[in-house]
């Protein structure tokens, strides 16, 4: 490599940069309607919103649980809506936690939001009965993959392989 050249860029090479910007551009078109329809939330706020409305109060932690979300994720966005006028909290039965509920201003979204929940699976299941392929299928066959072999376990042995090849062309004049 010459001065001038700049050094290969590994970020570059990604193989599902653009999936990930799929995901993020159809989520922004949530996030348009949203605020066409003066939905003061964000759309990952929706299901917080909704499985209140189905589940009742719940702690955080339980809320994280069935959202399979992280409980700093179910926290902060908790923290948000409450912030928002959304929900409120309550000291639960064992004193050490909150017990998060709906107020009025969040009831009141919760219609729209399960429509447009609604609408977006309809959305998503005709865009895939344009594809060669179902997305959903795809995925389903990954999770089961995975299972089998952890993404985890696939990285380390690529990383082993990368290193081996590192340390039989060092060993090489």
């Amino acid at each position: 490599m010459t001065g001038h050249e700049r050094p290969r860029d590994v970020v570059d090479e990604s193989l599902w940069r653009p999936l990930r910007q799929l995901m993020s551009a159809m989520d922004d078109d949530i996030a348009r309607l949203y605020q066409e329809r003066g939905v003061g939330i964000q759309t990952s706020q929706s299901m917080v919103l909704l499985r209140l409305d189905t589940s009742g109060p719940m702690t955080i932690r339980e809320l994280a649980r069935s959202l399979e979300i992280t409980h700093s994720g179910a926290g902060q966005k908790v923290k948000s809506l409450l912030a928002a006028g959304h929900v409120t909290t309550v000291t639960g039965p064992d004193l050490r936690t909150k017990l998060v509920s709906l107020t009025q201003q969040g009831r009141e979204l919760v219609p729209f939001l399960a429509a447009e929940w609604q609408a977006t699976e309809r959305a998503a299941a005709a865009l895939e009965e344009e594809l060669p392929y179902a997305l959903s299928a795809v995925v389903n066959d990954m999770r089961i993959a995975l299972r089998r072999r952890s993404f985890h376990d696939r990285i380390t042995a690529e990383l082993a392989q990368t290193d081996d090849r590192t340390e039989q062309a060092g060993s090489h004049p």
